[in-house]
């Protein structure tokens, strides 16, 4: 199994509440209470399957603890894509629309910005999205609409 050492900066240990870790791909949450994902696939062939979307879905329920949150996803240097049960199964889970006020995405290249607009368009137009060069630009747009959704400043 791949250890992901190339994400652990993007941590900082002492306000990390909890961790789940996958092949490619690591979830988290903070103090912030803002729901980190890091996906890290090399493989252009790969692609996500419903089985392992499934996975995913558990652990995001797991650290978020019943509180809705922004999802701050973060795909930098990430390739591949992800079957069409996949992505509807992380649209329409009930789960994860009553936890997901938003998702705030992080990509440096333009076929992944690309994908994000494609798949927001025609599986999930409902949920307030960004797509973002910069961790903090990304960080921000999760603020905002947490406090929008929480209705504070």
């Amino acid at each position: 199994m791949k250890i992901m050492h190339n994400l652990m900066p993007l941590i900082k240990k002492k306000f990390t509440d909890e961790l789940v870790i996958f092949e490619n791909a690591m979830f988290w949450t903070d103090n912030t209470e803002i729901l980190y994902c890091k996906f890290n696939n090399e493989d252009s062939n790969s692609k996500l399957t419903y089985s392992r979307a499934g996975e995913y879905i558990n652990a995001i329920v797991k650290l978020c603890k019943g509180k809705p949150m922004p999802f701050l996803i973060d795909v930098r240097d990430t390739k591949g894509t992800f079957s069409i049960s996949a992505a509807k199964l992380i649209t329409n889970n009930p789960e994860l629309v009553k936890l997901r006020i938003s998702e705030s995405f992080i990509t440096n290249t333009i076929g992944i910005r690309l994908l994000i607009t494609a798949y927001k368009r025609i599986y999930n137009p409902m949920t307030p999205f960004g797509v973002f060069s910069e961790l903090e630009a990304a960080k921000n747009y999760c603020f905002e609409t947490k406090n929008r959704f929480y209705g504070s400043n």
